[in-house]
């Protein structure tokens, strides 16, 4: 089903794609630092990934790869800010709920706000992009009413010690990858 292809001639051809004005930037995801810098150090790279989609919440705040990447000016954007719908059936079923945590909702009510908005407000102030998905028309307008207020250093720090390393996404269909894992090392 999957095709294996080397990464670097994926790459020169999204760069032609932008080059023929298909595109007005190119990017990756679910990108760790080592295929990064595969992409980085390429001979001839006309154009470096404008940013790099990764699945990132306070269980899992990326740190490490945010910085690798604030360092070599890509934009980490994030999925999965809020956690993700336990009841999908890709969704590891053991895993806590990330908008029933405690500490998020302590946060929360200090500020007068919903545990998403905390948990939005925590990935912006990290200088990431957010993604942030719903349906419902109530949460929509709560999930924009992020940029009205500040989490204080003490909420940052706290929220920081929420990482566990949980991902919620399980990448099992590309186990067989040369690639693979694709969050390995950072």
């Amino acid at each position: 089903m999957f095709d294996r292809v080397d990464l670097c001639a994926t790459w020169e051809a999204m760069e032609n794609c932008k080059e023929a004005g298909l595109t007005r930037s190119i990017g990756v995801s679910n990108f760790n630092r080592r295929q990064l810098e595969l992409i980085i150090n390429k001979p001839g790279l006309q154009y470096k990934p404008v940013c790099n989609q990764v699945e990132c919440h306070p269980y899992l705040n990326q740190s490490k790869l945010l910085n690798f990447c604030k360092s070599k000016d890509i934009v980490l954007v994030a999925f999965g800010a809020l956690g993700f719908d336990m009841e999908k059936e890709w969704i590891s079923k053991n895993l806590p709920g990330l908008l029933q945590d405690p500490v998020i909702k302590a946060i929360a009510d200090k500020h007068g706000r919903t545990p998403a908005q905390v948990a939005l407000r925590y990935q912006l102030q990290r200088g990431l992009v957010v993604l942030a998905k719903s349906f419902n028309e109530k949460r929509m307008r709560e999930n924009l009413q992020v940029f009205d207020f500040q989490l204080t250093a003490e909420d940052m720090e706290t929220l920081d010690g929420l990482d566990r390393n949980i991902r919620y996404l399980q990448e099992t269909d590309f186990r067989d990858d040369p690639n693979y894992p694709f969050f390995d090392e950072y």
